[in-house]
C-alpha cells in the first residue's frame, strides 16, 4: 500500500515525491497545463500537469492528461508526484506536479446541490453537503467538545454508562413517546436516560455520565427541535442541593469550550466568523420569578398563567445577562413544581417550587437539571399528585426502597450547544443526519 500523506501535513515536508488522495473540487483543463484542486479531510491542494506537445506544438493525448480531462467534480482519486513549495501558489503555497493520477471512483457529472441550495435539499444530499469544509468542521468541533466533556468527567472518577433505549414503560410520561412492536408486547423508545441514571446512584456508582440518543415524539417543526438527538447526561450522589449540580455543569462547559477554542478557534473565525467565548465561572443565577420581572421590565410580558418563560422571554433574559454581566450563560432557578417532573425535589421552605434549574445559552435553553427526590414516600406522593400510578412505576420506585443517597443531575442537548456556539439558525446544520416529523432519510 502506497503511503498516503494528508494535505495538511504537506507544507512541513521538503520538496520531493508524495502521494495524496481525496476528491476533485475543480478542474481547469487548459491547452498547455491542467490544474486540479484536490480536497481531502484535512484541506485542499493544487495538482499541476503540464501538457505534452509534439515537435509541431500539437497537444498529445497522454497520461495523466487524458484522465484529468475526463474527471468530474467529486470524483475520488489518488495522485502521485513531486511536491513543490512556491509562494506564488495561492492555495497554501505548495503544489504537486503530477506523475500519475488514479481514479478510485468517477462521480456523476451533474451535482444535485449547489452552494445556494435550500436546507431541505441539502439534507437530501447530506453526504455531498458535508464535503463543504465549513460543514465538515462542525463534526470535528463536536468530537473535540465530547472528548473534553469525557476527559473532565473521567479525570474526576465518573463512571460512563450506556443506558438502554428500548423500555418496557415510559421513562417519564406518556407524552412525546414512540411505541414499537417488541415480539409479543409493546416497547417504547427512551425519552430520557433519567430513571437509569438514578438507578446507578442506588447501585452506589456515585458519579456517572451518559452520552447517547434520546427520542421524542414531538411534532414540532421549530429550528431547535428534533425527534432524535444526542443527550449529554450526568448524575452525582451526595449533593446538598441543585447548586452542586450547577457548579459541576459550569465547570464542564468551561472545559469543553476551552478545548474547542484552543483546537479550532482560528478555523471557526475563518469559516463561521465567530469568536468562541470561554465563559467565566460562576455563571449568573436568577430565580425564575425574578427573571419574569426583568423580562417584563424590558417590554415583554410573559403570561402569568404560564409557569415558564417562552422563547422570546429566554432571548430577553439572555440579552439582560449579556448587558449586565457580559455573560452568554445564565442559570434560571426555582422552577414551579407544576411544570417539573414528579422526581424533582421540592424547596424546603416553599413546596410549590423545586430545587431545579434551566441553563440558557445565548437565548435558548440547553439544559434542565435538579436535585432528585430520594425519599420513597415523598416520591410516591409526588407521583400521585402528578396523576401517575405508583404501581406502574414499581421498577423505578424499587431503586429507592432499598436505599439511595441524595443525588441530582442534568440532561443537555449536544446539538443545541453546537448550534448556539457556532451561531447557526437551525439544529439541522449541526446534526449529522437530522430526524424530524417528516424526515427519516437519508
Amino acid at each position: 500500500m502506497t503511503e498516503r500523506t494528508l494535505i495538511k501535513d504537506l507544507s512541513a515536508l521538503p520538496d520531493g515525491p508524495v502521494t495524496v488522495s481525496g476528491w476533485v473540487e475543480t478542474v481547469r483543463d487548459q491547452k498547455k497545463v491542467q490544474f486540479v484542486v484536490l480536497r481531502d479531510e484535512s484541506g485542499a491542494l493544487q495538482l499541476v500537469n503540464p501538457r505534452s506537445v509534439d515537435d509541431q506544438g500539437v497537444v498529445l493525448a497522454d497520461e495523466p492528461a487524458t484522465t484529468i480531462s475526463a474527471l468530474t467534480q467529486g470524483s475520488f482519486v489518488t495522485a502521485t508526484g513531486e511536491l513543490k513549495h512556491d509562494e506564488r501558489v495561492k492555495l497554501g503555497g505548495i503544489e504537486v506536479k503530477l506523475d500519475s493520477l488514479t481514479v478510485a471512483t468517477l462521480a456523476n457529472p451533474e451535482t444535485p446541490i449547489a452552494a445556494d441550495s435550500g436546507i431541505d435539499k441539502r439534507m437530501d444530499w447530506r453526504f455531498l453537503d458535508l464535503r463543504v469544509p465549513r460543514n465538515a468542521l462542525i463534526f470535528r468541533i463536536q468530537t473535540t467538545l465530547e472528548h473534553a466533556f469525557r476527559t473532565y468527567w473521567i479525570e474526576r472518577d465518573y463512571v460512563e454508562i450506556h443506558t438502554p433505549k428500548l423500555m418496557a414503560s415510559p421513562s417519564e410520561s406518556n407524552a412525546e413517546l414512540f411505541k414499537l412492536d417488541y415480539f409479543d408486547t409493546t416497547a417504547y423508545l427512551a425519552q430520557s436516560p433519567q430513571f437509569f441514571k438514578q438507578m446507578a446512584q442506588s447501585a452506589g456508582f456515585g458519579k456517572i455520565f451518559d452520552i447517547g440518543p434520546v427520542f421524542r415524539a414531538d411534532p414540532s417543526f421549530t429550528s431547535r427541535h428534533a425527534t432524535e438527538y444526542t443527550g449529554v447526561d450526568a448524575e452525582i450522589s451526595w449533593i446538598d442541593s441543585h447548586e452542586d449540580v450547577m457548579r459541576m455543569q459550569e465547570e464542564l462547559i468551561v472545559a469543553g469550550f476551552s478545548a474547542v477554542a484552543a483546537k479550532h478557534g482560528a478555523e471557526i473565525r475563518e469559516l463561521f466568523d465567530v469568536e468562541i467565548v470561554v465563559p467565566s465561572i460562576p455563571f449568573p443565577r436568577i430565580p425564575l420569578l425574578e427573571a419574569k420581572d426583568i423580562v417584563a421590565a424590558r417590554g415583554h410580558v410573559v403570561d402569568r398563567n404560564d409557569d415558564d418563560l417562552d422563547p422570546e422571554g429566554e432571548r430577553q433574559i439572555a440579552a439582560y445577562v449579556a448587558e449586565t454581566f457580559g455573560h452568554e450563560f445564565v442559570f434560571l432557578t426555582d422552577y414551579p413544581a407544576s411544570i417539573r417532573p414528579f422526581y424533582h425535589m421540592r424547596n424546603d421552605e416553599d413546596t410549590s417550587l423545586t430545587k431545579s434549574y434551566d441553563l440558557v445559552y445565548r437565548g435558548t435553553e440547553i439544559t434542565t437539571g435538579a436535585q432528585r427526590e430520594h425519599r420513597v414516600d415523598i416520591l410516591e406522593a409526588q407521583a400521585v399528585e402528578k396523576g401517575l400510578d405508583p404501581h406502574e412505576l414499581d421498577y423505578y420506585l424499587d431503586f429507592f426502597r432499598f436505599g439511595v443517597p441524595p443525588h441530582g443531575g442534568f440532561g443537555m442537548g449536544l446539538a443545541r450547544v453546537l448550534m448556539l456556539m457556532l451561531h447557526q439558525g437551525n439544529l439541522r446544520e449541526v446534526t449529522y443526519l437530522f430526524r424530524g416529523p417528516t424526515r427519516l432519510q437519508p
